[in-house]
């Protein structure tokens, strides 16, 4: 049976598709490989690495991990701003809270004060001073009515009443006494006016004390805040080591980054380039170009297809005619 043409291009194609294929999965594993390592390159390159920084306040330390990863991170006062901060934070444990403890304690007699003021409404406070008003201006107004009567009394005019009209509708009365209690009424109706405004001075001056009592209380940790501040203040120049160093190592970082972008991208080129330069075979392509040839795999065909001469034909030994290979069965040429 003869080999055909097709099964041999069939092959010749088959064969070179595997080692095609076998050729690109090389390649794009020794891509992988390469992209892998450019990445590891680039994130190398963009790794945040601090710089440890000293100042006149302090310095910076950094802790790092074998692998290069950020771990911890400190800084120390230097010894004199270290000396100047412990004596600020105790003066404002000690002096600073004794005061406060002194000025809550006087303002809180102020707040008792202010409470107590405004306990009375402005009504009850007006009435309560033009009380206390008139009580002291009763001696005086009783001694000088007393001198009335007894001046009227010592001139016979006791019982004097004139000013009597059945026109005008007026009443009789006493001059002087008449004169007296139109004065008293004026007295009183001043001091009503005024009542009005004392009893409004008094909720004010009342809500002024509470004011006052929660003011004092808070000033009172003002000697505090002061050197609870000045040793914060100290404190604070000294971590300026370790933001200086953090800042320097960012900056580092960022430039890192550029870099490794740069390198990233560089290196995922040239694995792709290489990728299809290594997934090339020229035994695969020159197979997969033979197996697609029909005048060569026709010419093969035909090779493997000639029948071998006989070395019994005729014109040979003279043993008989045709091919030896033409028999059913060469046994009996033995």
């Amino acid at each position: 049976m003869g080999i055909e043409a097709a099964l041999i291009g069939g092959g010749a194609s088959l064969l070179g598709g595997m080692m095609a294929g076998s050729s690109a999965e090389d390649a794009a594993r020794t891509s992988a490989a390469a992209q892998t390592e450019a990445a590891r390159i680039a994130a190398e390159a963009q790794r945040f690495r601090p710089v440890g920084v000293t100042t006149a306040f302090g310095s910076s330390q950094f802790g790092m991990s074998p692998e290069g990863y950020l771990t911890s991170a400190g800084y120390t006062l230097s010894p004199e701003m270290a000396r100047q901060r412990d004596l600020f934070l105790s003066q404002a444990g000690t002096q600073g809270l004794g005061l406060a403890e002194q000025a809550g304690a006087a303002g809180q007699g102020l707040f008792n004060l202010g409470q107590g003021y405004l306990a009375q409404s402005p009504e009850a406070a007006a009435q309560q001073w033009m009380a206390s008003q008139q009580a002291a201006l009763a001696p005086g107004q009783e001694r000088t009515l007393a001198g009335i009567r007894n001046q009227q009394q010592q001139l016979g005019r006791a019982g004097l009443a004139v000013g009597a009209t059945e026109a005008g509708g007026m009443g009789a009365s006493n001059p002087e006494l008449q004169a007296y209690y139109n004065s008293l009424a004026q007295t009183n109706l001043g001091l009503a006016g005024q009542a009005q405004e004392q009893g409004r001075a008094q909720t004010q001056f009342g809500q002024g004390l509470l004011t006052g009592g929660l003011g004092l209380t808070s000033a009172g940790y003002d000697p505090y805040k002061t050197m609870f501040g000045l040793g914060q203040s100290l404190e604070t120049a000294g971590q300026g080591a370790l933001d200086i160093g953090s800042a320097l190592g960012g900056r580092a970082a960022t430039a890192g980054a550029n870099v490794g972008q740069s390198l990233l991208q560089g290196g995922m080129g040239a694995a792709r380039t290489m990728q299809q330069a290594n997934a090339y075979n020229p035994y695969a392509t020159a197979l997969t170009g033979l197996g697609q040839n029909q005048q060569l795999t026709s010419g093969l065909a035909g090779l493997f297809n000639t029948p071998a001469a006989s070395p019994w034909s005729s014109g040979g030994t003279g043993f008989g005619t045709g091919s030896l290979w033409a028999n059913q069965d060469y046994g009996q040429y033995l």
